[in-house]
């Protein structure tokens, strides 16, 4: 048995498929994963997320701490609530994580971290925290559960009060704001407008039945995959890892270089590596042929070498197969992909591939 949210016993009487996920027992579907993805897309759906970790950082230099440990700079953040999605890098340039940082106040920050890393984040992080007097206290006591899709926000105000309108219709993307014990952040991992709320554990029983009563169907992790693929989003332990840089991964917007004193960890390898030219890049893909693109199927591009998929799967929205490869830097146009020992022909794209429920591909 893995560890179990709150919600494991709402989970199974609503009839979902549990799975080991990173060592927590977790709803694959609920009947039809095609018909998931499609609810999201077209209305809403919520999504249990508990197994992530928030992370609260507090103390006099906890903004000092964290200049030095993301790659990406918290100096962007100076109003309350703002959110900055940033990856955690050792000093090789390797990516242990990638998170979203809250600002609370000047002495609290809040992380959310990925929960098959939580035990070595939390090592990580307390180490580097040791110096800058910073207190890391993990929140076990919150739950989280993502509402995503067009009608995400209007579904939310129905199940839990008109109240909380005032307090979020007007938030932007990667922004958040308390409202009583809830904790209402304006992101996702769909490409669709939504909110993700962070909650007393003790209370998530009774949120998600109000939430599913208001007609918010629950998806399951089989959806939430396919959705953050057509939107582009990397995984980690997929996409990236601490193998390779935000570079290699789609991610260098996610580092900033600025001010150049700023000296984060990983910083000096990244600079050398820009230097030098990245050998590998990101792309995505999508199918020309018949068949699948799966995690880790090989390929090969005209001329310049070959590459590998790192999430691969058919997309609902576009009723294709789509993928994330990391290929030589110079590919362009089309790669030769080995599905089952037969080569199949995809085109290199920019992604993401959906947004908003809308085709991204030109």
């Amino acid at each position: 048995m893995g560890q179990r949210t709150p919600l494991y016993d709402t989970h199974v009487e609503m009839g979902a498929k549990i799975v080991d996920f990173g060592g927590w027992d977790m709803p694959l579907h609920y009947g039809s994963q095609l018909e998931e993805h499609h609810r999201v897309r077209r209305a809403a759906g919520m999504f249990d997320v508990s197994h992530m970790t928030v992370v609260d950082l507090k103390g006099d230099r906890v903004r000092e701490l964290l200049r030095r440990l993301l790659a990406n700079n918290v100096d962007k953040l100076t109003t309350p609530g703002r959110a900055l999605y940033s990856c955690m890098l050792n000093p090789a340039g390797g990516v242990i994580d990638d998170l979203i940082a809250y600002y609370r106040d000047e002495r609290w920050f809040r992380l959310v971290v990925n929960a098959g890393t939580t035990d070595k984040d939390l090592a990580w992080i307390g180490r580097q925290a040791a110096p800058f007097g910073a207190e890391v206290a993990p929140r076990r006591d919150l739950a989280m559960i993502a509402v995503q899709g067009p009608q995400a926000r209007e579904k939310v105000y129905a199940a839990l009060g008109e109240g909380l309108r005032e307090a979020t219709e007007r938030l932007k993307p990667f922004h958040a704001v308390a409202v009583g014990e809830l904790f209402i952040a304006t992101t996702g991992y769909t490409g669709e407008d939504g909110f993700e709320i962070m909650l007393p554990a003790k209370a998530a029983v009774f949120t998600w039945r109000m939430l599913h009563d208001a007609g918010v169907a629950p998806i399951g992790l089989g959806a939430r995959d396919t959705l953050r693929l057509e939107a582009g989003m990397n995984l980690y332990g997929a996409d990236m890892d601490e193998t390779v840089t935000p570079l290699e991964s789609g991610l260098e917007w996610t580092v900033a270089w600025n001010p150049p004193a700023r000296d984060f960890i990983g910083r000096a390898a990244l600079e050398k590596q820009k230097t030098q030219g990245v050998a590998r890049r990101l792309v995505g893909l999508v199918l020309e042929d018949k068949g699948v693109l799966r995690n880790h199927q090989k390929l090969v591009c005209d001329d310049v070498g070959a590459g590998e998929i790192t999430s691969g799967s058919f997309s609902p929205t576009l009723n294709k197969s789509i993928a994330l490869a990391r290929v030589p830097a110079k590919a362009t146009g089309a790669c030769q992909v080995d599905i089952r020992g037969k080569f199949a022909t995809a085109r290199i794209v920019d992604y993401p591939f959906v947004r908003h429920g809308q085709s991204c591909l030109k």
